[in-house]
């Protein structure tokens, strides 16, 4: 299961309701506003950038909408500096500059901007366009989530989770997480999910943690979808049914969920919920451990360690293996360990076998410990 998830970039907020409007009456909006925009009107300036930037009652032109948010945001429109600013950070219309789009988002957000506030504090946390700052993206993120931006309440509560640019506090991380999930930020219903499923700033609560899942999920959010798929599969929260579960596990393996391809190649390899299939077991581990996840690395090197679905091959299981293994997957290391103890695709070496069991013992696995105990014993 990933752990808390931020939400990303702001994309463009426009400020008409042109979307409803017939063809003719989109064309008849746009003249107007063409009209109020060439007599210096500053919001017609910015709303005509919008609808050249989004297409709406005329052909779409990033460039057009570049140079009529350059005239508002000169004039010191906050929305306008804010809209130039995505335009610079997506390289649409103008060509990709980070730096400027961080002088824009600093304008617009000084002037209360909530939308600009969220992007600047974005822009520290992961160091984009200026030098990565935790502090200053939790006080750029808490003004805007002050105003009530649901982004910036979600990434807020990452921050206070981990206690990234602020003292670590649980109970903090669940108060925004809180605010923003009950506006409907699907990252932060995922997130909030999390915190009731692993009882962190919060009494531990399957229940609650499917309920705040599942929102997300149905908002297709595929981490939440494959942490729905997790609480049908074990019953927790939810009555067990492990056709839900591979339902979910499919959703999010189908958007690319590394995780959920490897919970799904389980259900097949198992034939849980599912007709038993070790090809397509071996096809999305395969898919999983492409993309770096721990679980298809482990999972794909048993089927390669026992030639189930696939020719037997214990030099590539100990690869899959090892790749699990310095990721802190616990069984990895236990299965590394064996691997060198029984000289298994590898040479025999109970000295770093030892090692590797001693980790796995390190990670929470008994299994390890015994296995570390009893060789040196020996």
């Amino acid at each position: 299961m990933p752990l808390l998830k931020i939400s990303f970039i702001r994309k463009f907020i426009l400020f008409l309701a042109a979307a409803m409007l017939s063809v003719s009456a989109m064309a008849a909006d746009f003249n107007q506003v063409q009209r109020e925009a060439n007599q210096g009107v500053v919001e017609a300036q910015d709303a005509l950038g919008a609808m050249y930037y989004e297409g709406e009652g005329v052909r779409q032109d990033y460039d057009k909408a570049v140079e009529w948010y350059t005239k508002a945001a000169n004039q010191g429109l906050a929305e306008a500096q804010y809209n130039l600013g995505n335009a610079y950070y997506n390289g649409e219309g103008v060509r990709q500059d980070y730096s400027k789009a961080l002088e824009l988002y600093q304008k617009s957000a000084n002037q209360g901007d909530a939308s600009a506030q969220y992007n600047l504090g974005y822009m520290y946390d992961e160091g984009t366009g200026v030098r990565q700052d935790y502090a200053k993206a939790v006080e750029w993120y808490q003004k805007a989530a002050n105003q009530g931006d649901a982004s910036a309440q979600s990434n807020l509560g990452v921050m206070y989770e981990k206690g990234t640019g602020v003292r670590q506090d649980s109970t903090k991380a669940v108060e925004w997480f809180q605010k923003a999930a009950n506006q409907g930020d699907a990252s932060a219903q995922y997130n909030l999910g999390y915190m009731y499923d692993k009882g962190q700033g919060v009494r531990q609560d399957y229940a609650k943690a499917a309920e705040w899942y599942q929102k997300a999920a149905n908002q297709g959010d595929a981490d939440a979808q494959s942490s729905l798929g997790v609480m049908y599969d074990k019953g927790q929260g939810v009555r067990q049914d492990y056709a839900k579960a591979v339902e979910w596990f499919q959703k999010a393996a189908d958007q690319g969920n590394g995780n959920a391809q490897a919970n799904l190649g389980a259900m097949y390899e198992y034939g849980t919920g599912v007709r038993q299939d070790y090809a397509k077991a071996l096809e999305l581990y395969q898919k999983s451990a492409n993309q770096g996840d721990s679980s298809g690395q482990r999972n794909l090197g048993v089927m390669y360690e026992y030639g189930t679905g696939v020719r037997q091959d214990y030099a590539k299981a100990l690869e899959l293996y090892q790749k699990s293994a310095n990721q802190g997957d616990k069984y990895a290391q236990h299965y590394v360990g064996t691997m060198y103890e029984e000289g298994d695709g590898v040479e025999q070496n109970i000295i770093t076998a030892k090692e590797w069991f001693g980790k796995s013992c390190d990670s929470g696995n008994q299994d390890g410990c015994e296995q570390y105990r009893i060789l040196n014993l020996e």
